[in-house]
């Protein structure tokens, strides 16, 4: 009995203990001071959230409240480049044609181009405070107003600087993010217009051979061109799964292996927790078609064999041929790592421009860590190796 109640009276303490440190913990840490700073950086990550997305109606309007709190203003109003107002939230409404008109000025639209800040009296106490939203690369991104309440000072000036700097840097974010976007795009583009005319015409004559021969094949192989094609040239999205990547895959060495019949050997070795990993759209295809292409070069047959494995927080995809391999002193971009199995590791010039979009396209998705690593030597075929993470914040299908 006696070592249950000396254990019940330890535990008490330790609680007891544990309440006390928690309690003086507190009360250290939730200072005035330290809350306060807690709830400015609460407003500005809430107005950032929409202003990521660009300057619209939408993005003002739930911007504008948290700028209000964040700046201690009655009221706060954005407008557009071209001083057009998006959003007003809060007091001071009855000063909108005022604020239209500095806004216009302010944004350079006006008859008499002034981006400084402009302070609009109002009647009795206070003001209305005109801030253009000045970048240096970009030029003018908006316009900010803030009404007061009391007379403006130089510190709440300066805070409303400080507070239109964030939201330019925020703007100048998301345009980034847009330019990005465009970018992917147009790397997408340049890799459908990479998929190989050759292939297209080879892959019609192919079917077209098997047109009076065998009906039905022909037929079969008609639909998986259409899909091929199809999902090719969709529209939807810079990202895709690996299952729907692999399935196109299939439709690709279907047509392939149609032309070449048995010359052409195809391993597929898939773990089924891979599936539903996200990778950019068409990063696979032009390995495989380089596998393809390297693994027949000059050969009777050849095998092309597709690993993706699962390694704890990534899956591991690789694409490799027994073809007739690469120098890796071709290889001298830098961009991907070329392993020569002969020898110590070096770089060099990619082989094919997908490669180096592929590559690109993981960097920019995924980090640096996340570029392909390519395997090859002269005679011993080529093995082109993907890490991709199961799971990154941002990116998705």
């Amino acid at each position: 009995m006696i070592p249950v109640i000396v254990a019940t009276v330890s535990a008490v303490v330790v609680l007891a203990v544990a309440g006390w440190v928690w309690t003086r913990s507190r009360r250290t840490l939730t200072t005035p001071a330290e809350r306060a700073v807690h709830e400015a950086l609460r407003m500005a990550a809430a107005a950032a959230d929409p202003l990521r997305a660009g300057l619209d109606e939408r993005s003002a309007g739930a911007a504008a409240p948290q700028l209000r709190r964040l700046i201690g203003a009655a009221g706060v109003a954005i407008a557009d480049p071209d001083g057009t107002v998006l959003a007003w939230s809060g007091g001071g409404r009855e000063l909108g044609a005022a604020f239209q008109a500095a806004a216009a000025q302010a944004a350079g639209t006006g008859p008499a181009v002034d981006r400084r800040v402009l302070v609009v009296r109002k009647p009795g106490p206070g003001a209305l405070i005109v801030q253009p939203l000045l970048a240096d690369a970009s030029g003018s991104l908006g316009v900010l107003g803030v009404v007061t309440d009391v007379s403006p000072g130089p510190g709440l000036l300066g805070v409303v600087q400080q507070v239109a700097d964030y939201v330019c840097g925020q703007l100048e974010l998301a345009e980034l993010d847009a330019s990005r976007t465009r970018l992917d795009r147009a790397e997408i583009r340049m890799l459908r217009a990479q998929i190989s005319p050759h292939f297209i015409y080879n892959a019609l004559t192919t079917i077209a051979s098997f047109v009076r021969t065998d009906p039905s094949r022909a037929r079969e192989l008609i639909l998986e061109f259409a899909d091929f094609t199809r999902y090719s040239f969709r529209t939807a999205g810079e990202f895709t799964v690996l299952a729907d990547e692999l399935r196109n895959i299939d439709r690709y060495l279907a047509l392939e292996r149609a032309r070449f019949g048995a010359a052409l050997r195809v391993r597929v070795q898939v773990a089924p927790e891979t599936l539903s990993v996200v990778l950019p759209f068409l990063a696979l295809q032009p390995l495989v078609e380089n596998a393809v292409r390297h693994g027949l070069a000059g050969r009777a047959s050849g095998t092309v064999t597709i690993l993706a494995a699962d390694e704890g927080a990534d899956c591991v995809l690789s694409i490799e041929d027994d073809g007739v391999g690469m120098d890796p002193a071709l290889l001298r971009s830098g961009e991907i790592d070329a392993v020569d199995s002969s020898g110590p590791t070096s770089t060099g010039e990619l082989a094919h421009v997908g490669l180096a979009n592929v590559d690109d396209r993981m960097r920019a998705a995924f980090g640096d860590e996340y570029g392909l690593v390519v395997e090859t030597a002269l005679g011993a075929g080529t093995k082109v190796i993907m890490r991709v993470p199961k799971f990154r914040p941002g990116v998705r299908t």
